[in-house]
C-alpha cells in the first residue's frame, strides 16, 4: 500500500508541487481510505468480514432472535445505572484464563432472573448467564469497547475461541432457571457423589417431557454452601443425608430426578478447575414459583419507581408545544405494570437515555415531565419480537420535549403510581458531559496517606 502512494508521485499534477510532500502524501492516504470505505458501503456489496455475517439491529426496529448470537458465562462486573458490566465468557479453552468481556444492554434488552423480569443490580456477581446479543447497533456511540466483527472466531490462547464476542450488546440476559423454563427445560440428576458434604452431580438438560436422548451429561461440583429449596422451605445437603436422600459418602444413582439448577464458578485446584458449581437447587415447582414470585414483586416496585420505558413511534404536533405522542413500551415486565395503562387515564413522560436514565431529576423524575391523557392503547396480537410488549400507548402532552422525537428513548408512568426521587446516578443533570454520563476512576475520592 505504501509502495503504491508513493510510487503515484510522477503522476502529481504541477500545481500541487507547492505543497509539502508530507501533506500530498496525508491526503493520498485518506483520500485511499475514503475510497475503500465507499466502496464497502455500497448498495449490493457485502460488508463481511471471511466467514462471518454481519447484522446489526436497524433504528426503529425489534432485532429477530434468531439473528442473535448466543453465549454463556459469569456475570463478574456490574454498572447497573448504564446498564453494562462484564462476563467471562465460557470457550472451549481453559475458562479461569478468560479475561472478563464487557457488555452493553440494549435499550429494550430484557433481563431474567429465577424466572422473573429484573435488574442488573439484582443478580449476584458469580452467575453463570445464557446471553443473547448482537453487534453494537452504531459503534460510533457504544458505551462498550467495539470489537472487530469476526472476533468470536479468533483463537486466544489456552482459553481457545469463542471467549471474546463483538456482540456485546444484549437484546436478552437470563440465569439458568430462566433459560430452562422459557424452553420448558428441567435438569434431570442421574448420579450424586458425597464427601464431607461435599461433591459433585452428574445431569443432563432436557425438555420437561422427556428427552430424545440427545441431552449431553454435565458434572457439577457444589459444597455445603449450595442452597436447596423446597417448597418455601430452604434446606442443607446435611438435610437431605439425615432424612436418607443423599448418602454421606460415595456415589448415589438419582432416576432422572427433575429440578431446576442455579449456575456459577468457584476457583477449584486439580482436574475439576473449569468445573461449574451449583448455587441453588430448587427440588420443585413450589419451590421455583415461590422464588419467581419474590423477584417478579421485587422488580415490580423498582419498575413504578423508575417508570416503563418506551420508544417513541410518532409525534402530532399541535399548537403553543402541545402534541400526541405515540409510543411502544418496552417488553419484559410483568403483565400487572401493563394494564395499569388504561385509556382516559393520566400518564406522565419523560425523556431518557439509551441506558435509559431520566433526563433531569434533581428535583424529581416528575419535575419536567410531561403529563396528559392517554387517548388510545393498542396491543399488537400477533407474534410480538423480543424487547418490545408489543403495546403501543398515545397520549397528550401540553409541553412536548426535544427527547420527544421519532426513535428516541422515553419512560412513561401512570399518574396512579407512588412519586419517588432517585439516586444520583440514575438521571442526568441539565448541563451533562460525557464524564456525566459514564462515569470515569474520577469519581472515586482521593485519598491522602
Amino acid at each position: 500500500m505504501k509502495f503504491l502512494v508513493l510510487s503515484c508521485w510522477y503522476l502529481v499534477p504541477r500545481c500541487w508541487l507547492s505543497v509539502p510532500r508530507y501533506c500530498l502524501l496525508a491526503a493520498l492516504i485518506c483520500a485511499h481510505f475514503a475510497q475503500e470505505d465507499a466502496i464497502a458501503e455500497q448498495p449490493g456489496t457485502k460488508n463481511k468480514e471471511p466467514e462471518t455475517e454481519i447484522y446489526r439491529p436497524e433504528p426503529g426496529k425489534f432485532p429477530p432472535l434468531e439473528k442473535a448470537h448466543s453465549f454463556r458465562g459469569e456475570l463478574v462486573f456490574v454498572d447497573h445505572a448504564n446498564r453494562r458490566g462484564s462476563i467471562r465468557v465460557q470457550g472451549d479453552g481453559k475458562y479461569f484464563r478468560n479475561p472478563p468481556q464487557p457488555f452493553a444492554m440494549l435499550p429494550y434488552g430484557i433481563i431474567r432472573y429465577h424466572g422473573a423480569p429484573a435488574d442488573l443490580r439484582d443478580i449476584p456477581l458469580g452467575t453463570f448467564l445464557h446471553v443473547r446479543s448482537f453487534l453494537p447497533p452504531d459503534p460510533k456511540t457504544s458505551v462498550v469497547p467495539v470489537l472487530p466483527v469476526n472476533n468470536k472466531d479468533k483463537i486466544h490462547g489456552y482459553s481457545g475461541k469463542g471467549i471474546a464476542p463483538a456482540e456485546n450488546h444484549v437484546l436478552l440476559l437470563e440465569d439458568e432457571s430462566s433459560h430452562c423454563r422459557r424452553e420448558g427445560k428441567v435438569w434431570k440428576l442421574t448420579e450424586v457423589e458425597l464427601k464431607n458434604n461435599a461433591g459433585t452431580i452428574t445431569a443432563r438438560r432436557e425438555h420437561k417431557a422427556g428427552g430424545d436422548g440427545k441431552a449431553k451429561e454435565e458434572t457439577m461440583s457444589f459444597d455445603p454452601a449450595v442452597r436447596i429449596w423446597r417448597g418455601r422451605e430452604r434446606i442443607t445437603v446435611k438435610d437431605l443425608i439425615n432424612e436418607g436422600i443423599w448418602p454421606k459418602n460415595g456415589k448415589q444413582t438419582l432416576d432422572g430426578q427433575a429440578v431446576q439448577l442455579g449456575i456459577t464458578w468457584k476457583p477449584n485446584y486439580g482436574n475439576e478447575y473449569d468445573h461449574l458449581y451449583v448455587s441453588d437447587i430448587w427440588l420443585d415447582d413450589a419451590a421455583m414459583l415461590h422464588a419467581t414470585d419474590l423477584q417478579t414483586e421485587s422488580h415490580r416496585a423498582s419498575m413504578r419507581s423508575r417508570w416503563l420505558p418506551a420508544r417513541v413511534d410518532a409525534v402530532d404536533y399541535g399548537e403553543f408545544g402541545r402534541a400526541d405522542v405515540t409510543a411502544t413500551l418496552f417488553g419484559g415486565m410483568d403483565d400487572s405494570l401493563y394494564a395499569d395503562f388504561k385509556k382516559g387515564s393520566k400518564a406522565m413522560m419523560n425523556a431518557a437515555t439509551t441506558e435509559l436514565k431520566h433526563v433531569l431529576g434533581a428535583n424529581g423524575t416528575w419535575h419536567m415531565a410531561a403529563e396528559g391523557p392517554i387517548v388510545e392503547v393498542t396491543k399488537n396480537e400477533e407474534k410480538v419480537p423480543l424487547g418490545s410488549s408489543g403495546i403501543q400507548i398515545r397520549m397528550k402532552v401540553g409541553l412536548v420535549q426535544e427527547g420527544f422525537r421519532p426513535g428516541k428513548v422515553v419512560r412513561i408512568r401512570p399518574t396512579s403510581w407512588p412519586k419517588g426521587l432517585l439516586p444520583r446516578e440514575e438521571w442526568l443533570p441539565m448541563s451533562f458531559n460525557i464524564d456525566e454520563r459514564f462515569p470515569t476512576p474520577a469519581i472515586f475520592p482521593k485519598y491522602g496517606r
